[in-house]
């Protein structure tokens, strides 16, 4: 029986495999259709792969082993296995391009559909692709479109065999064609054999009768008798009168004098290919587009289906140049029909651009869920219910996806957020990679400082400089070996001189810790240490090249100055040398902290979907929540890890709280029942595997039940927490777009700064701060509030009665902050969770706690520039024992009470509800005061 399939090529028409999979190349499936059918091409794009990936567990082993050898993006690991498909393909096809003389024998791999209007990117890639596959009759497909045409003209030039695809006019089909003719005349300009160059045109053939179909069944609704006849009568045929009018334009450039010069050094015609040759309408024959499209020099990529439908029952003969006066009737008619084939053909490049990247999308996605399955098993590492908020949660994951907004983050494109100078501050994006770069000099600091014996470490640092390299050492960090670990960040001086008496001071190595070099805290804490070991040798620096810190470092000869990076800002820090000398000086294993936080950072890439993407769903579950009301974001974390809430707190409140929006976090906050939390909560819950705390666990399970926003996020071990630093990093910034504002700068932060300057300045010249009489007095109790507020507490005689009045003013969605000036320690810890126990059960809103001056590097930048939700209660406290900071006259309890002060002024100035307690006396028997005024309040006022 005779095989209409195989006699194509007798007709001149070569027959390409529309298709590609693991099973067919190692089963002998080609092989048998070259011979058999003739089959002498085969091309590929991403909705192939996909369904041969995603669908199938043929890929499965392969990727497991790469995965395994060599994490890496998920469009990397694509390459991987699409490439070991392509270099097989193009050897089994590699008889048929020799005997044909390299006229065909192509596999054809396709640059990504997200550079299709990106002219330099798909030249750069077609690049790569060309020398990673390293086969001669590979063809690179690139899109028709406008930008992708100079990038075919330059590849041309290479040498690089081109398969334009997405071709629907033939307007666009002559510019590909003159870019063709472009490129093999600068190839020969440069002395290449243009001979072992080649091309086809991919012209797309049923999507414009799609289209068509779809323009006429609306006509219809309202044509007259005679109009839907001519209507009717367009069925199936506009598409082959297209491709009919594009290979009479190839026919007529092949006489040409500029082609027959190009031919006669060798040159090979850029061929006409038909694709989409699939039917769409189930009323048209199977076998249209392959039995109407048949001539010399052309070729037809057909998918499976309708190569067995042409094998089956297709019809074998010369079609193409027959028919011409009806092809060209029937573009007429359309054209009389006020039907414009230019605007249908534009509409398709654009859905065709479109549908190529969502073909690519759900390639990327169905690669992630396999590469995630590798690393943690079936069980999702992180599950988002998005609560009351699940449409607007996934229309946003939508928008994320179909505006390819994580590629733009990549891409460190501001545009992604204010159009401001956002991009010079993504440099934590290549943290973990320097990390890597470092391991050397990071391992023998490590291993010097374990040599010389050091017994504590002492980091002296602020905010994003040291919060990090807390976690750390809290979560990592072995008991009982290898030297102890302090942080100081306060100008508290019980704080101080308790951490003084904490180390041996002869064997302690002193990091100092600041970006600017020049941030007052540190700068103190330095000089005071430093003036007490009197030993440079037992300080390191890091800091940011060529900053104040930096040349006293090197002044003093400190024993190693490690550099910051300048694009990183100190929340973004910790992957950084701000979190790995730290790390690296306590004996901490630095390579496998980044070997795990790199595979968040694979998993969290440009090119894995929303949907896959641990960081992108938790920055649009944050951000909707917070653009929906549902601000306060309740950070649950197990006992193993709940340091990182201090870290959080930072990165949230820093980058978000601004120009009246932003996430309140509220970490470590006393549990309560879960229909007592307010309505304006979203609930982070960090569990560590294995180790997940009984009562959290329930607490989050019923929460879940109750419908409310909860992000439940596994954390396998502690040796993870790298991957957390990097995902909550993606997730702000993405959590930044949403919101709409810039998640890298902190313009609030400054105010307290400035008002600090001033005051200790002119204590410098004075010898006093300023004095203001409080509101009233309670025994060694006495408040304090600006004007504006101190009208809310009018007719207040008590303490208890100016915080009745106080937190009167509390309402729904808002929160309350007790900001302390006073020493971090457990006793005052736990003198202030009792009070955020009482607020919580009287006013039911959130709370936070921040020791004073720790918490102005950190959530201070929500509270003064974020909504004003919040009730703040400031406290300080007479120092019992001051110390002296050397080479100025104001001291740390000076500082300290200058901070307070300068921040103070700034809430009022924003017009934050605000109150200052100053306890005098016994502070322990103060706070007791402070507790018991309160609890009589809230209970009388609730």
């Amino acid at each position: 029986m005779t095989n209409p399939l195989a006699q194509l090529p007798t007709l001149g028409q070569s027959v390409w495999l529309d298709f590609v999979s693991r099973p067919l190349l190692e089963k002998g499936d080609l092989q048998r259709l070259i011979a058999e059918d003739g089959i002498r091409g085969v091309t590929s794009n991403p909705s192939i792969f996909e369904k041969a990936i995603a669908h199938s567990t043929d890929y499965d082993a392969d990727l497991a082993s790469c995965v395994r050898a060599a994490d890496r993006d998920v469009d990397a690991l694509f390459e991987h296995l699409a490439i070991a498909d392509i270099r097989m393909a193009a050897d089994q096809l590699r008889p048929v391009y020799e005997r044909t003389k390299g006229v065909d024998g192509y596999v054809s791999l396709e640059v990504s559909p997200y550079l299709a209007m990106d002219t330099e990117g798909t030249i750069a890639e077609a690049r790569r692709l060309w020398r990673a596959v390293e086969r001669p009759n590979l063809m690179i497909k690139v899109p028709g479109t406008e930008p992708g045409v100079p990038a075919i003209r330059t590849l041309i030039g290479d040498g690089i065999n081109v398969n334009v695809t997405l071709l629907f006019s033939v307007a666009a089909y002559e510019a590909v064609a003159e870019a063709y003719l472009a490129g093999l005349e600068a190839a020969s300009a440069a002395k290449r054999d243009i001979a072992g160059i080649a091309s086809v045109a991919s012209f797309f053939v049923s999507r414009i009768d799609a289209a068509v179909e779809r323009e006429v069944a609306e006509r219809l609704k309202t044509a007259s008798a005679t109009e839907a006849e001519a209507l009717r009568a367009l069925d199936g045929k506009v598409a082959i009168a297209n491709a009919k009018r594009a290979y009479q334009r190839y026919q007529a450039l092949i006489e040409t004098p500029r082609w027959r010069k190009l031919a006669a050094k060798g040159a090979r015609p850029q061929r006409l290919l038909w694709a989409s040759t699939g039917t769409k309408s189930k009323s048209l024959p199977d076998t249209l587009y392959v039995d109407e499209l048949i001539g010399p020099e052309t070729v037809n990529t057909m998918p499976p289906a309708t190569m067995d439908a042409m094998r089956d029952h297709g019809h074998a003969k010369v079609t193409l140049t027959q028919g011409l006066a009806d092809a060209e009737a029937v573009l007429s008619s359309l054209a009389r029909l006020h039907i414009s084939l230019d605007a249908i053909t534009e509409a398709l490049v654009i859905d065709g651009v479109r549908r190529f990247a969502d073909d690519a999308d759900k390639l990327f996605a169905a690669v992630a869920r396999r590469r995630a399955e590798v690393l943690d098993g079936k069980a999702p590492r992180q599950v988002i219910a998005p609560g009351p908020d699940g449409e607007t949660f996934a229309a946003e994951m939508e928008r994320w996806r179909e505006e390819g907004l994580i590629r733009l983050l990549w891409r460190r494109d501001s545009a992604l957020w204010t159009g401001g100078d956002e991009d010079h501050w993504l440099g934590w994006l290549d943290a973990i990679a320097a990390g890597e770069a470092a391991l050397p000099a990071l391992t023998a600091f490590g291993a010097e400082i374990a040599k010389e014996g050091f017994t504590d470490i002492l980091l002296l640092g602020m905010g994003g400089s040291s919060l990090g390299a807390e976690v750390l050492a809290t979560t990592l960090a072995p008991a009982g070996k290898g030297p102890r670990f302090h942080m100081l960040d306060s100008t508290d001086p019980a704080q101080i001189a308790a951490l003084e008496a904490a180390i041996t001071l002869k064997t302690t190595l002193f990091i100092v810790a600041s970006k600017s070099g020049s941030t007052l805290e540190p700068e103190l804490m330095r000089r005071y240490f430093f003036a007490r070991a009197n030993n440079a040798k037992q300080f390191v620096a890091i800091t940011d090249p060529g900053s104040a810190l930096e040349k006293i470092a090197k002044t003093d000869g400190y024993r190693a100055i490690f550099p910051g990076e300048k694009t990183i800002g100190g929340r973004y820090s910790v992957l950084s040398h701000f979190g790995l000398v730290p790390a690296a000086a306590l004996g901490l294993d630095v390579a496998q902290l980044l070997v795990l936080a790199k595979q968040m950072y694979h998993a969290c890439g440009a090119s894995v979907p929303p949907s896959e993407n641990p960081g992108v769903a938790l920055g649009v579950f944050l951000g909707i929540n917070a653009r929906a009301g549902h601000d306060k974001v309740t950070i649950i974390a197990s006992p193993g890890i709940k340091a990182i809430g201090a870290w959080l707190e930072q990165l949230l409140a820093e980058s978000t709280g601004k120009h009246g929006l932003g996430l309140i976090p509220i970490a470590n906050e006393p549990p309560v029942a879960p229909d007592a939390y307010s309505e304006d909560r979203v609930f982070a819950y960090l569990e560590l595997q294995d180790h997940a705390d009984a009562a959290q666990e329930a607490l989050v399970a019923a929460l879940e039940k109750a419908g409310r926003p909860v992000a439940r996020l596994r954390v396998p071990s502690p040796h993870h927490i790298g991957q957390e630093f990097f995902r909550w990093e993606i997730a702000t910034a993405v959590a930044g777009n949403v919101l709409g504002i810039n998640p890298f700068d902190q313009p609030d932060v400054e105010a307290s700064k400035v008002k600090t300057r001033a005051l200790t300045e002119a204590f410098e010249k004075t010898g006093a701060l300023p004095e203001s009489e409080p509101l009233l007095r309670d025994g060694e109790i006495a408040v304090y509030a600006d004007p504006l507020n101190a009208r809310a507490l009018s007719g207040a005689k008590t303490l208890a009665e100016a915080l009745a009045a106080h937190f009167a003013r509390a309402k729904a969605g808002d929160y309350a902050a007790l900001l302390a000036y006073i020493a971090r320690n457990p006793a005052h810890e736990a003198a202030l969770e009792k009070l955020r126990k009482h607020i919580l059960a009287a006013k039911k809103i959130a709370t936070c706690v921040g020791f004073g001056p720790r918490f102005l590097h950190s959530t201070g930048q929500v509270y003064k520039g974020g909504p004003n939700s919040g009730i703040f209660l400031q406290i300080t406290a007479s120092d019992a024992n001051d110390i002296a900071v050397p080479g100025q006259r104001a001291s740390f309890g000076v500082v300290k009470a200058a901070q307070a002060l300068g921040d103070l002024e700034v809430l009022g100035e924003r017009k934050r509800r605000v109150l200052r307690i100053h306890l005098g006396g016994d502070l322990a028997h103060a706070l007791a005061a402070l507790e018991a005024a309160l609890a009589g309040a809230l209970a009388l006022k609730s």
